[in-house]
């Protein structure tokens, strides 16, 4: 009795954060008839548990009947946020310390990204990107190197829930230009932000693998100093610090 006692706990804290995955899948939005389809759930059982996390904070119920997450998850996910930047950031570091130039590390968060952690440049002209800023995943390096590791069909509705502006001239502004940059990023495994998010800046990203949330690191800075000669140091350096916070990530994890 006591084991499946135990056992039905554990399914119902599975069916929890699979709704609440589920949500934020759906842009922050959904209907129960629409978790009800996506998780095959009865829908007694998805009203009982929404109903429990209402009560809690961690959802709420919007005036149109529609389920968004709820306000308490901003404290968990900024504690989460920190906790990452901070594995990153001797990483970051090294990176800073062998190219010269600013090195960042963001996450998705919905249909933007995070910047969690930062480590500057020493130069006097260099990137600053305030940790906690949310950006487009369409014009930033960091969120490129992420979309490139999702399935078409969810870039596709991801940005078209959160626009795509054109802050430059080089911005890229369809979703079919985007999905044929992405293909060219999963082919050479790193994404470049040409001017395309602040005019005289190029940016160098790599996703980190099998990170518990999609995540990337960056190094950027002017285009006089971040060129193909930077590229050729940049790429191996980015791979490297990519897999050693991956692998701290993952030993946490355990």
């Amino acid at each position: 009795m006591a084991e499946r006692a135990a056992g039905s706990g554990v399914q119902s804290v599975e069916r929890v954060f699979e709704l609440l995955e589920l949500i934020a899948d759906a842009g922050g939005a959904v209907t129960l008839s629409e978790l009800s389809a996506s998780a095959s759930l009865p829908l007694p059982t998805i009203h009982r548990l929404l109903r429990t996390l209402v009560a809690l904070g961690y959802a709420r119920q919007l005036p149109n009947r529609r389920y968004a997450l709820g306000p308490k998850l901003i404290r968990l996910g900024e504690g989460a946020n920190q906790q990452l930047g901070s594995v990153a950031l001797p990483h970051l570091k090294a990176l800073v310390d062998e190219l010269g130039e600013t090195a960042n590390m963001a996450v998705l968060d919905a249909d933007m990204v995070v910047y969690i952690a930062q480590v500057p440049s020493q130069h006097s002209m260099r990137m600053f990107t305030e940790v906690g800023r949310r950006a487009h995943t369409h014009d930033t390096g960091v969120g490129k190197a992420i979309l490139a590791q999702l399935p078409d069909a969810k870039v596709r509705s991801m940005v078209e829930r959160a626009g795509m502006p054109t802050p430059t001239v080089y911005s890229l502004g369809s979703t079919e230009a985007l999905l044929a940059d992405l293909a060219r990023i999963r082919e050479r495994g790193y994404s470049i932000d040409e001017q395309e998010q602040e005019l005289g800046v190029r940016c160098f990203a790599m996703a980190v693998p099998n990170a518990p949330t999609p995540a990337a690191v960056s190094v950027s800075g002017p285009v006089s100093r971040v060129d193909e000669g930077f590229a050729g140091r940049a790429i191996p350096a980015l791979r490297r610090a990519a897999e050693r916070i991956s692998a701290e990530l993952n030993l946490a994890a355990r």
